[in-house]
């Protein structure tokens, strides 16, 4: 499976809307998209909305975290959007939800 990567401004705020599967082989378009996204919203808020996600494996919650560090070196924020249960039951259980915030909508 691909993996979409859409940057829109919703609500006054940078969302990446992602849909498909995060694994070994999209996380290099993950990882690019995110830190393009991140050089444009120094100072602010970054909002990576994972509904669209089917599965995420290490690799892709490695770019998240990587990613989270990033935006807090440029003064900014990582949040991640994420209402699927068994999605969000592995943010939980990885501990990822501990080190970025997740929330169940974007504003």
């Amino acid at each position: 499976m691909e993996l979409d990567c859409q940057l829109v401004t919703l609500a006054q705020q940078l969302v990446l809307v992602l849909s498909g599967e995060i694994d070994l082989a999209t996380v290099p378009l993950f990882r690019n998209h995110l830190g393009r996204a991140l050089n444009g919203c120094r100072g602010t808020t970054l909002v990576v909305d994972l509904d669209g996600v089917t599965a995420i494996d290490d690799a892709g919650l490695g770019a998240l975290l990587g990613a989270a560090g990033r935006a807090r070196e440029l003064d900014g924020e990582l949040v991640v959007v994420c209402t699927e249960p068994t999605l969000r039951r592995r943010l939980e259980v990885t501990r990822l939800d501990r080190a970025v915030e997740v929330r169940d909508r974007i504003v």
